[in-house]
């Protein structure tokens, strides 16, 4: 277990795990048309996706600039699907209270 964290390897399992919950939440949306839109799925597994990569490059000891671009990637990405979620305006519902 301790070369498996030494090595940033967990974080390519963990990875890998994102990649599946992707495709997985993508086919319920295709079949279902319930669940999140593929635009806000994306920025949000982006935003995740990009602070496992600077985890992986701090557990390898990369050197900084690494951990800095994964960081600042993983904000941009927060930022767009903040702003997907919040300029997304809600469909009025057909029922009457």
């Amino acid at each position: 277990m301790r070369d498996l964290f030494a090595s940033g390897r967990i974080v390519d399992v963990i990875l890998t795990l994102v990649v599946v919950e992707a495709i997985a939440l993508a086919g319920y949306r295709r079949l279902t048309g319930r669940g999140l839109a593929l635009r806000t799925l994306a920025a949000n597994l982006l935003a995740g996706g990009f602070l496992l990569l600077a985890v992986r490059a701090a557990l390898v000891g990369a050197e900084w600039i690494w951990v800095a671009a994964s960081l600042l990637a993983a904000l941009l990405a927060h930022v767009a699907d903040l702003t997907a979620r919040l300029t997304t305006r809600p469909v009025p519902s057909s029922r009457t209270s």
